[in-house]
């Protein structure tokens, strides 16, 4: 009876299965993403997501359980040396399923399936929208009633600016005043004493 066996056998024996679903994760390991159909893709996700798991692990023990898993000692490193250090942080949800057109010829469903940190258009995506800010559609009260305080505070200071200008300015005027008047008097001395010195020289003329 086939009662509780309700995974995918992608039309193949077990030991079929499971060497495709190795070489499989081998490809995925080492070049980030591949495609294939997404009944694939769904069961690859299952069988290499506790791989990685195991990788953050890096013992001799969890190394020998993950190549008697994938049987590429090339793969194995590259898990736990490259992609273990990428995913340290990630509780889970190691890979991403991205769906495709139709194939060509049997119209199966093709999916890529990728690892999820080794996506740097994804990634850069989602930097720049952390730095932008969400807004309201008709504005709140206070962005408001903050344009108008500080429109009035502008207006105010440059009504104060001028009012300091004029004032400085007659407060120059009054000064050269000033300074004018004895200028003007010293003059005025000067010459009542030449016109003095001149009417005592024609008397000594005479």
């Amino acid at each position: 009876m086939r009662h509780k066996k309700s995974f995918n056998h992608l039309g193949r024996t077990s030991s079929h299965r499971k060497a495709m679903l190795a070489n499989m994760a081998s490809s995925l390991i080492m070049h980030k993403r591949i495609t294939t159909t997404l009944a694939k893709a769904k069961a690859l996700r299952g069988y290499v997501e506790p791989l990685i798991t195991k990788a953050k692990n890096d013992t001799t023990h969890s190394r020998r359980m993950v190549f008697k898993q994938l049987t590429d000692k090339y793969a194995v490193t590259e898990l736990f040396r490259e992609v273990s250090a990428k995913v340290g942080d990630r509780p889970g949800g190691y890979t991403r399923i991205i769906k495709l057109e139709n194939r060509l010829g049997d119209n199966a469903e093709m999916a890529m399936i990728e690892l999820v940190d080794y996506n740097e258009n994804l990634l850069t995506e989602k930097t720049t929208k952390k730095t932008k800010t969400r807004r309201r559609r008709g504005g709140s009260k206070k962005t408001a009633a903050t344009t108008d305080t500080t429109e009035k505070v502008t207006t105010t200071e440059t009504a104060e600016v001028k009012d300091e200008a004029k004032e400085e300015v007659k407060e120059e005027i009054k000064e050269k005043k000033v300074a004018e008047e004895p200028k003007a008097e010293a003059t005025e001395g000067a010459k009542e004493e030449e016109a003095k010195e001149d009417d005592k020289k024609e008397e000594g003329k005479e």
